[in-house]
């Protein structure tokens, strides 16, 4: 099956835009999932939206509400927050670069794949690959994605460039008061050096495809076994599941955002030289797209915009 991405726009480092975009990393499909059945009836449990004393309701009368306290919520409209414009939405742009070693484990989050959308990108794409490549930096930005702006760090993977999602700083919680019983001393010599001597023995290359999912592995033996016998079934009814131009010369962008950064001298000197009479490298800037919920239909509830309510 074919990559479908998540979201398309500029990957932008100064003067320089990149149509690119960006897809999933991960496949979750893969692992064993269950759809809840009523047993007596073997009809599939649905979820519905429901209110206290009056039952479902239309979808296009949920607002969204914001808790002030006291079970007293502000009203907002689906529209409201749908309109709210972020420049993260069409255009990820690469505002720092830091070391490889310097974000700590405990911020990544998501991985993704970014990639160039026509040939026409693919040469400032590269540029931008190798020279991250070569300097050992990874960069970082913000980019709106699935109704959020993410924190990003963009990193060189294989022939690509690999984005991972961050948490921000005021995700993560404080490690201290559960470490606060754990006493600084060191550890005894004896048995530092039989833990490193293990830990030793044990070292080898990362290779993530010699670990087994035992539990996956063990749903699907379970599987088998039942469709070998004469496990109950049930059969339920079928169900539905439910761009713009701009053309950018590459090295004049490079050469002008050196300029404008306090740069160039010599170097850029060289480099102009060195790329005298090569050709120009289109880097259109498609619209950008990400997933996000319809709008709900206007119902002349303009009234209700920035009041309060009381819950139930």
């Amino acid at each position: 099956m074919a990559s479908r991405a998540i979201w398309k726009g500029q990957l932008r480092l100064s003067l320089v835009a990149i149509p690119v975009e960006i897809h999933s990393a991960t496949k979750t499909a893969r692992r064993v999932s269950f759809r809840q059945i009523h047993g007596p009836s073997g009809k599939p449990v649905r979820y519905e939206k429901t209110v206290a004393g009056i039952g479902p309701v239309d979808k296009d009368e949920i607002m969204k509400g914001y808790a002030l306290g006291d079970n007293e919520y502000l009203l907002i409209e689906p529209e409201e927050i749908e309109a709210i414009k972020l420049e993260t939405k069409k255009t990820f742009e690469l505002v720092q670069f830091v070391g490889q070693d310097e974000i700590s484990p405990l911020y990544y989050d998501q991985p993704y794949y970014i990639v160039p959308t026509d040939e026409l990108a693919e040469d400032a794409y590269r540029v931008l690959r190798d020279a991250m490549r070569q300097s050992g930096k990874v960069g970082l930005g913000q980019l709106t994605i699935y109704g959020s702006e993410k924190l990003c760090a963009v990193r060189p993977c294989g022939d690509g460039l690999l984005m991972e999602t961050l948490f921000y700083a005021d995700e993560i919680k404080d490690a201290e008061p559960l470490f606060a019983s754990i006493e600084d001393e060191e550890a005894d010599e004896d048995l530092l050096a039989v833990a490193e001597q293990l830990i030793e023995k044990k070292t080898a290359p990362f290779d993530a495809a010699v670990f087994t999912d035992h539990y996956d592995k063990a749903l699907r033996s379970l599987i088998e076994d039942k469709r070998k016998g004469r496990a109950p079934r049930v059969t339920t009814e079928g169900e539905s599941r439910p761009s713009g131009d701009n053309v950018v010369d590459l090295m004049q962008a490079l050469r002008e955002s050196l300029k404008a950064s306090g740069g160039g001298g010599k170097t850029a000197a060289k480099a102009t030289k060195s790329r005298s009479g090569t050709r120009k490298t289109a880097a259109k800037a498609e619209e950008g797209e990400e997933p996000a919920e319809k709008p709900a239909p206007k119902r002349g509830t303009a009234s209700r915009r920035g009041t309060t309510r009381k819950a139930g």
